[in-house]
């Protein structure tokens, strides 16, 4: 018989080595499943929807999510269509399909889709409440109607909308978790950073509150395996259309 080439041995003895060292449960069965989320964004000028993407990865019981792509909607904010609401569900249509396109067909009815509208939809609630529910009711049959799993269309109140960027721009900072040099999920050990949120006509400041002020009147999120509270603190006439009313006041005196 031929023997085995020295190269081809040592390398054999190599591999099994490292077959015995590394334990089965480390070797992955099969590649986690990507699984789809999609947020329209209804803000005062535009809609816009946005797809998010993330695995079976959790840490602390909360999932781990990425900004995958996102669609402008054509026109106006969904307020505008207060007397025409069912041209507002219409506006959706061309970037729901895209939707469609980006999302494979067999996660379509696996996919959670959610509306949620801000200022200029509360102050439409506000002043014509009667429109404002009207408008709610056309979107939520025209979002049944795409393939997707519709989890419902909401105008959201100035504290969650709030309390919901906050929570943005700590992921993106990562002060929740971070990754350690094994690539696993640790808590970041760093301090959670405040928002201001400057609009157009008033300017709002979320942060965390400690301890001894959670009687006040706030937010709280239980994520990455602790209890968040957060509060909004209101500064009104401080946007920037104040701001701009201001300048001009001064240039004319």
């Amino acid at each position: 018989r031929e023997l085995l080439p020295p190269w081809l041995v040592i390398v054999a003895g190599l591999t099994g080595i490292v077959l015995l060292c590394v334990s089965t449960k480390d070797v992955p069965v099969a590649p986690l499943r990507t699984k789809y989320g999609i947020v329209l964004d209804a803000g005062p000028s535009r809609t816009i929807l946005f797809i998010y993407q993330w695995t079976a990865t959790k840490a602390n019981k909360t999932g781990v999510i990425r900004g995958c792509s996102s669609c402008p909607v054509q026109g106006p904010g969904l307020s505008s269509y207060s007397d025409s609401p069912q041209n507002a569900g219409k506006s959706l249509e061309p970037c729901l399909k895209w939707a469609q396109k980006e999302i494979p067909a067999e996660q379509h009815s696996q996919t959670p889709l959610y509306l949620g509208a801000t200022g200029s939809m509360r102050q439409l609630n506000l002043t014509h409440p009667i429109l404002s529910d009207g408008l709610l009711a056309a979107l939520t049959v025209a979002l049944k109607s795409s393939p997707f799993d519709f989890q419902g269309a909401q105008i959201l109140s100035r504290a969650d909308e709030e309390a919901f960027n906050w929570v943005a721009v700590n992921y993106v900072l990562e002060n929740f978790f971070k990754y350690d040099w094994r690539g696993q999920l640790v808590p970041s050990g760093k301090g959670m950073a405040g928002v201001l949120s400057v609009g157009g006509t008033s300017t709002q400041l979320t942060s965390k509150m400690e301890e001894k002020h959670t009687a006040k009147e706030g937010v709280r999120l239980q994520l990455y395996g602790q209890m968040h509270s957060v509060y909004t603190q209101q500064c009104p006439c401080h946007g920037t259309e104040q701001l701009h009313s201001r300048l001009l006041s001064v240039l004319i005196q």
